[in-house]
């Protein structure tokens, strides 16, 4: 493979371990391409259900992701507020994408292989020129192997689980903590048993514990590290 123009960052980790927000500010701070990966599973699981299919129902699920796909009915664009704006056959569904039955729906349908077929060409697209981030489960480990730098973002269930009831709170969405732990422990057990492309660390990732630092200290660090790599070029 020909050497990219610039490095391609990819940053995995659990849900809640703040990848989304990471990877936003790196991309903001290095001048790079954010590419939300896991907003597209979310869009295929918000069409899914919007179609009244069940998550797990593999067939009917992974035509109609193929179909999205074929169509590009998928698009994500930068927002200077929120970092990226998806798109779904042409409307906004930034904000309905981001419930917490829209996180198990993503889960759920990233396990069936043809999706997973259906948006992973999509996301090489992306990132093939280098000079991008992608965040989400398996970008260091079956997207980009290759990438050059990979970070692996975690935090404790707890910790994460805090961080979730304090947004669902400020958003006005009626959950206690407890049930945010349990969603958060679900949703780790869907992620890193789920026969295909499982939530694992690569085995060249670089850990950063989020538990105990600001989400600057977390940036600062990644920064420091991707920058030292493209010296190194």
């Amino acid at each position: 493979m020909p050497k990219r123009a610039r490095v391609l960052v990819a940053i995995d980790g659990p849900a809640g371990a703040g990848k989304s927000t990471v990877a936003r500010r790196v991309a903001e701070r290095l001048d790079m391409v954010l590419v939300d990966t896991g907003a597209l599973y979310r869009c295929v699981a918000l069409a899914a259900s919007r179609a009244g299919l069940a998550f797990s129902d593999e067939e009917p699920v992974g035509a109609l992701a193929a179909r999205l796909a074929e169509a590009r009915a998928i698009r994500l664009e930068a927002d200077k507020e929120r970092g990226v704006r998806a798109l779904l056959e042409g409307e906004d569904v930034s904000i309905a994408i981001r419930t917490p039955e829209m996180s198990l729906g993503a889960s759920q349908v990233s396990a069936i292989p043809r999706v997973r077929d259906a948006l992973l060409a999509m996301q090489r697209q992306a990132g093939e020129k280098g000079g991008v981030v992608l965040e989400g489960r398996d970008i260091g480990t079956v997207v980009f192997p290759d990438a050059e730098v990979k970070f692996f973002l975690t935090a404790s269930p707890e910790e994460r689980a805090t961080r979730r009831h304090l947004e669902l709170v400020q958003k006005g969405t009626p959950a206690s903590f407890q049930e945010t732990l349990a969603d958060v422990v679900k949703r780790d057990k869907a992620d890193t048993e789920r026969p295909v492309a499982p939530l694992r660390q690569a085995d060249d990732a670089i850990v950063i514990d989020s538990g105990g630092k600001s989400i600057e200290d977390v940036v600062d660090e990644m920064v420091r590290l991707v920058s030292q790599r493209e010296a190194e070029r």
